[in-house]
């Protein structure tokens, strides 16, 4: 494939960029949010077509109009958010849209069944194929998404961020897959941001940069840093800020909060201009004290004290009015109403400050949209762009975004750079040192540990819904980390 154009709500998502792909070799396609990376493989797929360019299989142009095309020959793709239908069962979920047929034109349920039995064997998934998907762990139903792509005998499978969700074991797992694709003579475009990942896994390499191709290789031949100033266009070797913390007054202070499932006898108080962070194992129970802290969720007992006021919390709203804001992990089910506009994700929390006797006013929603939008250098054809069509970074800019327009007092960031790259993490560790520097108190929930100690001031640690440990100074260690986390 080479020379590809595709333009995307009034933004140039790809100009002139150059993939290739070869059997039996994994190729990562690498690149920060808003590279390209999702274009092309849409373009891949079926579901976009290029302004220009072409394709090219086996040496011969060609085009996919449908998804259906791009099926048909072969190249099918592994999403991050997998796309199944929980009330079906594994096999109806496999060959959805190209189930096996009797000679009478009905399913052939037995042969579907067989077939699917047989393909989740070869990837080495024991899962009964009658079985309904809502009865398998989010592993087992990335597996029957890796068995539904291989059911139409591909020769291209594209990986976008396929770890994402899933636990250190599940991940050795997925990686023996990929040899036994390799070993099948599959050619495999694989989609990370953990450089760890690419190289272990990969063969080759290719970067893009603002919808441009900007080179490519073997692994072999690269070097981490490498890859990152090709990424980015520049150095990244610092990043995480280097900061001069100096917390000023208490503005948040929790004293006991317990809930009866998700985590008991919680405290502490935080300080004007610090980052706390918050770190534990999946279950700890951290995002579900900050939904509490929030008010989407109620604690049993416990007290909440703001600039030496008591406040009650039995909403967002409660917590929005005193001062406190969350923005969560899943910035597209929970942070932002995607099909809308930017501008009007922006001000959706500030539309006392925007409308006027119960009428909006449009030029002062555009006004504060822009404010906080351009603060965060947010890269968007216009502000009318709906979110649901910006990279995972731009969506986080503009859920952060949103709570800054109502002048917070706390922000609480739940996972900031979860699922973004490399050049957009040190853009929002620099964006939290400089609100930290303003004043604003920071929570920072985060899963990992270089993040949680280049950023922080403090650290709670939580294990089983408790507080295991409270680290500052020299004690704040990978090492005191884990061994607080785990309880060893």
């Amino acid at each position: 494939m080479s020379q590809l154009r595709a333009t995307r709500h009034g933004v140039k998502a790809l100009d002139g960029v150059s993939l290739r792909l070869y059997p039996g070799q994994v190729t990562a396609l690498i690149g920060e949010n808003g590279a390209g990376k999702s274009t092309v493989v849409k373009t891949l797929t079926g579901i976009y077509q290029p302004d220009g360019g072409e394709i090219l299989v086996d040496g011969k142009a060609t085009r996919f109009p449908t998804a259906k095309d791009a099926a048909d020959a072969g190249i099918t793709a592994i999403h991050q958010e997998t796309v199944l239908f929980d009330e079906l069962s594994v096999a109806e979920n496999i060959f959805l849209g190209h189930a096996p047929r009797t000679r009478f034109g009905l399913i052939d349920w037995a042969g579907m069944a067989r077939q699917a039995t047989e393909i989740l064997r070869g990837i080495g998934a024991e899962i009964d194929p009658t079985h309904k998907l809502r009865d398998l762990g989010i592993a087992n139903k990335h597996l029957v998404a890796i068995g539904r792509a291989l059911s139409i005998d591909a020769r291209v499978v594209i990986m976008d961020e396929p770890t994402a969700a899933l636990s250190h074991k599940e991940i050795e797992e997925l990686y023996e897959l990929v040899e036994k694709l390799k070993a099948q003579g599959k050619a495999i475009l694989f989609i990370s941001h953990k450089f760890d990942e690419i190289f272990r896994i990969a063969d080759r390499y290719t970067v893009f940069r603002d919808g441009q191709f900007i080179g490519d290789g073997k692994i072999a031949d690269v070097s981490e840093a490498h890859l990152v100033k090709m990424m980015v266009g520049r150095d990244v070797s610092q990043i995480f800020p280097i900061r001069d913390s100096s917390p000023g007054e208490e503005v948040l202070r929790v004293e006991k909060m317990n809930h009866p499932t998700e985590f008991a006898d919680i405290g502490f108080n935080l300080k004007c201009g610090e980052i706390l962070g918050f770190y534990g194992l999946v279950g700890a129970g951290r995002s579900e004290f900050m939904q509490a802290l929030f008010g989407i969720t109620k604690a049993s007992s416990g007290g909440v004290t703001i600039d030496g006021t008591a406040a009650e919390i039995r909403s967002p709203a409660d917590a929005v009015d005193v001062g406190i804001v969350y923005v969560p992990e899943d910035r597209g089910k929970q942070g932002a109403i995607t099909p809308l506009p930017i501008f009007q994700n922006v001000t959706l929390p500030s539309l006392r400050r925007t409308s006027h006797k119960g009428f909006l006013r449009l030029a002062e929603e555009f006004r504060l949209a822009r404010e906080y939008t351009e603060r965060l250098d947010l890269r968007a054809a216009s502000l009318d762009t709906a979110v649901g069509t910006l990279s995972g970074g731009n969506q986080q800019k503009v859920v952060i975004a949103k709570w800054l327009a109502t002048k917070p007092k706390v922000i609480i960031l739940d996972e900031p750079t979860k699922g973004i790259d490399i050049g957009s993490k040190a853009a929002v560790h620099e964006f939290m040192a400089e609100l930290a520097a303003e004043g604003l108190a920071v929570i920072m929930v985060s899963s990992e540990i270089p993040e949680v100690l280049g950023m922080s001031d403090r650290v709670i640690v939580m294990r089983e819904g408790r507080m295991a440990a409270q680290l500052a100074g020299d004690d704040l260690t990978p090492e005191m980390l884990i061994r607080h986390a785990a309880g060893i």
